[in-house]
């Protein structure tokens, strides 16, 4: 992923894009193609790039020519999509021909905000208008002397910053967020901007760029729309930091809610290790996700399965590099290391590299000290 500032979890557009994974159910395209009047249902991950009026996807970032092309004019976009019922964050786009594409995020905010940039190039093209997402600073003209890190960094500031609270709308809780008038005070109050029309402007900006994310019907009604200022100076209007362990309960149909408490955590963490299984002792790859507040390691199939295999919580939890498992295999060799829970539960997991291994364990402490 490339974007101008390393806080921020934004993407890019026209000159760069986004791996996501990506599969087709008809024959124009290099990446589902047809043979023999049957289709192969495979998922291939690529390099997506939207431009003003289509989407680009190539097999690797540094390709110079793209595999496919889809054209965004009269298509409709569906999220979430169903149609996978093991496969989590997919959104399917439906071309005039019926031809529909299905593409796979790696998590829920980075589909949304897939889905929030092609709803908006479609709206503006049916609008006659140019979609184009190259650098807020460009588009609207920001200050050389603004930075938005460091501008994100001091919002986020446990003492100073902007406060994160509860808050209740339409029989929603709203958890970890704020409102849109609390963030242009706090510009206000910190002499970061001069009025409120500029703190606006700061606001929208930080929006664009994935700072914040908005939070309810009436702050993504906004962004989805294409109007000049898409951050609202509203009480009404709610936003987050996408770090901050954002979530909506109560009675709500919205992809947000997350209900158990052991995925509430924030995401410090994720990739793919080998685990040793418990019974056969046999060794599988599964996508781990480390969350910390609350502390768990969820594991999953690789294929894509919606529900975790298993969760470790990590509270407590011992974690070090081996030399050897119960098999005998080296650490020195494998990049082996141990997980033993509070409850004197061991898990065996393999790293790549001895670089990663590192990391791993590393996260793991940090979260196993600090989260509940």
């Amino acid at each position: 992923m490339r974007g101008e500032h390393p806080a921020a979890p934004g993407r890019s557009y026209n000159a760069g894009g986004k791996g996501l994974r990506h599969r087709d159910t008809e024959a124009a395209w290099p990446c589902g193609c047809a043979r023999g009047g049957s289709v192969f249902n495979t998922w291939k991950p690529m390099w997506v790039v939207l431009l003003e009026d289509g989407i680009e996807f190539y097999k690797k970032k540094s390709d110079n020519t793209p595999k496919g092309m889809i054209p965004l004019k009269g298509s409709t976009l569906t999220s979430p999509c169903q149609d996978f019922g093991k496969r989590m964050f997919v959104f399917k786009i439906t071309t005039t021909k019926q031809q529909d594409h299905f593409f796979q995020a790696a998590f829920l905010e980075e589909r949304d905000a897939w889905v929030r940039d092609i709803k908006k190039a479609i709206k503006c093209i049916e609008g006659g208008q140019k979609f184009a997402r190259k650098s807020t600073r460009r588009s609207i003209r920001l200050p050389e002397t603004i930075d938005l890190g460091a501008l994100y960094l001091s919002m986020k500031d446990t003492e100073k910053g902007i406060k994160e609270l509860n808050l209740e709308k339409d029989k929603k809780i709203f958890n970890h967020c704020f409102t849109g008038n609390c963030v242009i005070d706090w510009l206000v109050s910190n002499q970061s901007v001069r009025n409120r029309q500029e703190g606006l402007m700061i606001a929208s900006s930080l929006l664009n760029e994935g700072y914040l994310q908005p939070a309810g019907d009436m702050s993504k009604s906004a962004v989805d729309g294409t109007a000049e200022n898409p951050f609202l100076d509203n009480p009404d209007a709610f936003y987050y930091f996408p770090d901050s362990g954002f979530f909506c309960e109560e009675n709500s149909s919205d992809d947000d809610v997350i209900l158990k408490e052991e995925f509430r955590g924030v995401i410090i963490k994720q990739g793919c290790l080998l685990k040793q299984g418990h019974r056969r002792k046999n060794w599988k790859v599964r996508k781990f996700i480390l969350r910390e507040d609350p502390a768990y390691l969820h594991y999953y199939d690789p294929a894509g399965a919606e529900d975790p295999l298993g969760a470790i919580h990590l509270r407590g939890c011992v974690v070090t590099s081996v030399e050897s498992n119960s098999n005998g295999r080296k650490s020195e060799e494998e990049n082996l290391f141990e997980i033993i829970t509070a409850d004197e539960v061991h898990y065996f997991l393999q790293a790549a590299s001895a670089k990663e291994r590192t990391e791993w364990i590393k996260a793991i402490q940090v979260a196993s000290r600090t989260g509940k």
